[in-house]
């Protein structure tokens, strides 16, 4: 079996384990191999295959982990729209406590139950606000 039908055999097999996992980065690995395929077939010596294929491979591997496909990090979940689907709706605030420190609570009605509301950085006018952050059974929201 020649080199490059080995590296492309490598590729192949590469593939399939990432149709079980569901990541990308396989995919990337596999690039890598494919360029392998391509200096081997150039008839390069297997130093050098060994080195572009590892070089493409690292860099396609970076370049998927900088895309907006790559890993996103972790955000915190109180405030994240993605898990939290209040995150960004409305509620009307009738009346405000003043707490002191420039923080105001309240308790308001939000799809069916009474909540406790809490305003920071700003002065709490009766009116509509947008939820920012959930905490516990808190909502801290902004004026809209």
């Amino acid at each position: 079996m020649n080199g490059w039908m080995m590296w492309l055999s490598l590729a192949g097999l590469v593939v399939i384990f990432e149709l079980f996992t569901g990541t990308f980065y396989l995919l990337m690995i596999s690039v890598g191999l494919l360029a392998g395929a391509v200096v081997a077939a150039l008839q390069f010596t297997t130093p050098a295959q060994l080195i572009v294929a590892a070089l493409v491979g690292a860099a396609a591997t970076a370049a998927l982990h900088k895309s907006k496909y790559g890993w996103k990090g972790n955000r915190d979940v109180s405030r994240n729209p993605d898990v939290n689907m209040d995150i960004g709706q409305s509620l009307q605030v009738n009346e405000w406590k003043d707490l002191g420190n420039g923080k105001f609570a309240a308790r308001t009605m939000y799809r069916g139950a009474l909540w406790d509301v809490e305003l920071q950085h700003s002065a709490g006018y009766p009116g509509a606000y947008v939820i920012e952050e959930i905490q516990g059974s808190r909502l801290i929201v902004k004026p809209s």
